[in-house]
């Protein structure tokens, strides 16, 4: 999550960076023009999120210095919000996610993968949710970890897990894997998107293993075709 503070163990981190012990940071790989993951277009589910029916007791801010605009909002099967995208670089140490590259690195994920292993940022798309307040509890929505998200951004669709928590006021953040998909910068500290992200969670989804992207498109391709159906 991107929102915190440089911890001591950053600081160590970084300092075993320097001893060779991390891997040193990778340059930036080329980013996909275009991504279309699954047979549902990004227009034919932005057009079932026009509207919102507000199910948070109060809405999100998107950054630390932002004021509260952004509600979480609830359909047939599927809850939403429309944010930003901050990059999260936590969970496993890789040549892009680790102390160096990210000042609020930390080297695990609220939810883990089948080994028991913290999930990898830099390789697995996944989006992280608030941590549950009197805002919103994501659990009592029907929100799991594993669960399939729809990400849209430019007339793209990304299918990601729900793999991480974040603080309990800000939403709109999703793993480094994720924002590379949709060509957006996933540099942990410089990158991200400052708006037009729509976020659609289906609600009860859980994919296994969670660390299977080809499971959560094959997963997440069904359950937007019902969103359609049914909305």
């Amino acid at each position: 999550m991107r929102v915190r503070t440089l911890t001591l163990a950053s600081a160590l981190g970084a300092a075993l960076l320097t001893a060779g012990v991390l891997p040193a940071q990778a340059a930036p790989t080329a980013r996909p023009a275009a991504v279309q993951e699954g047979t549902v277009s990004a227009a034919d589910l932005l057009a079932k999120v026009t509207s919102c029916q507000q199910i948070s007791n109060g809405t999100y801010r998107t950054d630390e210095e932002t004021s509260a605009t952004v509600p979480v909002c609830g359909k047939n099967g599927a809850v939403f919000w429309k944010a930003d995208m901050d990059i999260d670089c936590d969970g496993q140490r890789t040549a892009r996610c680790n102390e160096s590259t990210d000042p609020w690195f930390q080297d695990d994920t609220a939810f883990h993968q089948s080994d028991g292993r913290p999930l990898t940022a830099e390789t697995l798309p996944y989006v992280v949710v608030p941590s549950s307040s009197s805002i919103w509890n994501y659990a009592s929505a029907g929100i799991k970890g594993g669960g399939v998200v729809a990400v849209i951004y430019g007339g793209q669709v990304e299918y990601a897990v729900v793999g991480d928590t974040g603080p309990t006021q800000i939403i709109g953040e999703a793993s480094y894997a994720t924002a590379q998909a949709l060509g957006i910068d996933p540099d942990p500290e410089t990158g991200g998107a400052d708006s037009g992200v729509t976020y659609i969670a289906f609600t009860g989804s859980q994919v296994s293993p969670i660390e299977s992207h080809s499971a959560a498109v094959t997963l997440g391709d069904q359950l937007a075709k019902q969103f359609l159906q049914n909305n």
